[in-house]
């Protein structure tokens, strides 16, 4: 099945007109034509079925044949709040193969020893729509704005909240907590890790101590390492 995403699509419509870049892509590119089927979501857990009544590439035009909702299939809602890393590709790919895996929310956060402090969210939301289309997914993960350490720490209302860090200190494997809340957030730092006052912040606002084994990761891979994890254990 080929998937097809349009954020403005509605239960209630029964007609719907691509832009010109879609329209071009799917009668150029794609080489549709009038009377073949599409299967679109809106990212919010419909599946449109429809049928190309107009076949324009300037203009393609569409009728909803069937919508259907279906629920997410992960039974818990994960969070990962995670520093931009130095080179935007890494990024780009943390966030194609969370999206695969599993994952509801990004937070961009900006650390004490983070590289970088600018973010390409519209370049960034476009690798996750991709990702999400590529894996056959009804629903879109969230990115939010790029925003400070001290800001979501202070502000988020997950019910488990979890901080990846590399200090020497008691920390516990993903595998050896209470998983049993089914909202997460976890805190994945930059390149140079939190800094020492952002750890201790953020286990006076009842952040966890994650461990995430013996050998040090990448920013990009630790945030994969808790996606996949958590998706094998919560199963």
């Amino acid at each position: 099945m080929q998937l097809f995403y349009q954020e403005n699509l509605s239960a209630s419509d029964q007609t719907f007109t691509f832009n010109k870049e879609e329209s071009k892509h799917i009668i150029k590119v794609l080489r549709k034509k009038e009377g073949d089927v599409l299967k679109i979501t809106n990212g919010q857990g419909y599946l449109f079925t429809a049928e190309i009544t107009l076949g324009n590439d300037k203009k393609c035009a569409i009728t909803i044949i069937k919508s259907e909702h279906f629920s997410k299939k992960r039974n818990y809602h994960l969070h990962i709040a995670i520093a931009p890393t130095k080179m935007n590709d890494r990024l780009e790919w943390f966030l194609e193969k969370a999206t695969e895996i599993g994952v509801d929310e990004i937070t961009p956060i900006l650390c004490d020893n983070s590289e970088r402090k600018i973010i390409k969210k519209e370049r960034f939301e476009k690798v996750i729509v991709s990702a999400m289309k590529q894996s056959l997914q009804l629903y879109l993960p969230k990115l939010n704005d790029l925003t400070t350490y001290n800001h979501l720490i202070k502000t988020t209302t997950a019910q488990t909240k979890f901080i990846a860090h590399c200090e020497d200190s008691e920390k516990n494997l993903l595998k050896e907590q209470n998983l049993k809340s089914s909202n997460y957030l976890v805190l994945i730092g930059p390149e140079g890790d939190f800094s020492t006052p952002e750890i201790n912040s953020a286990l006076q606002h009842q952040f966890i101590p994650l461990s995430l084994g013996e050998n040090r990761l990448r920013t990009e891979t630790a945030g994969i390492v808790i996606c996949n994890t958590l998706a094998v254990l919560k199963q």
